[in-house]
């Protein structure tokens, strides 16, 4: 999988969808940055979290298991190499969908976090969306929804401070080349995501949750 997102990562670098949007705006403001304020960007893929957060003037530490993305550190979600409480935040977007052990993942974001986690990502629709999101990319693990991800949170000893729900609009045609979905499985996951799709696009729903230790 690190060869794999290696090989992705100029892609996501310059993805739309990953470099703007409601969704960063949320994720960035609700890590709070600013001067003298650290945090950890969790499977930082293309860097953007980590950009707007160092252009709003807090110190960020990089984190990511494909070397390619060129993190600060290379090492899973589930593993972070962090003392307790290393930083003041940490966030983690678009990315606990391809998390094997989410909840692992959680804990080490909430272990390592003094005041704060913000998680931002995909939210659930249905099995057999869920199954073309596995079909272009087999890296998929599963989406939750956004009853989950509070469950996940109180699992964690986090509790839910503030949470918002949004759609965003992706491109089919460049979100398939991302992951370099062969021709035939792309035909497949059109027909999985059937009346999802209106003129090239669907709608993404999305869940930003900010968590505080209890």
């Amino acid at each position: 999988m690190t060869d794999l997102w290696s090989d992705r990562a100029e892609a996501y670098r310059e993805s739309s969808i990953h470099s703007a949007g409601e969704d960063l705006d949320l994720t960035v403001a609700w890590c709070e940055p600013g001067p003298g304020v650290t945090v950890l960007d969790v499977a930082t893929g293309g860097g953007h979290v980590a950009r707007r957060l160092r252009e709003a003037g807090a110190t960020v530490v990089t984190v990511d298991p494909a070397p390619g993305m060129s993190p600060d550190v290379i090492a899973p979600a589930d593993h972070l190499p962090f003392a307790d409480g290393s930083f003041d935040a940490v966030a983690c977007r678009l990315a606990a969908h391809h998390f094997p052990d989410v909840l692992a993942a959680l804990t080490e974001m909430a272990r390592v976090a003094r005041d704060r986690v913000v998680v931002c990502d995909n939210t659930f629709v249905s099995e057999a969306s869920e199954e073309a999101d596995r079909v272009r990319d087999p890296s998929h693990v599963r989406n939750y929804a956004q009853a989950e991800w509070h469950s996940l949170f109180e699992l964690t000893g986090l509790e839910v401070a503030e949470s918002a729900f949004m759609e965003r609009p992706l491109e089919i045609e460049p979100w398939l080349d991302r992951a370099q979905t062969p021709p035939a499985d792309r035909s497949r996951v059109r027909e999985l995501l059937g009346d999802r799709i209106v003129d090239g696009w669907m709608q993404l729903p999305t869940v930003v949750l900010k968590g505080t230790p209890r």
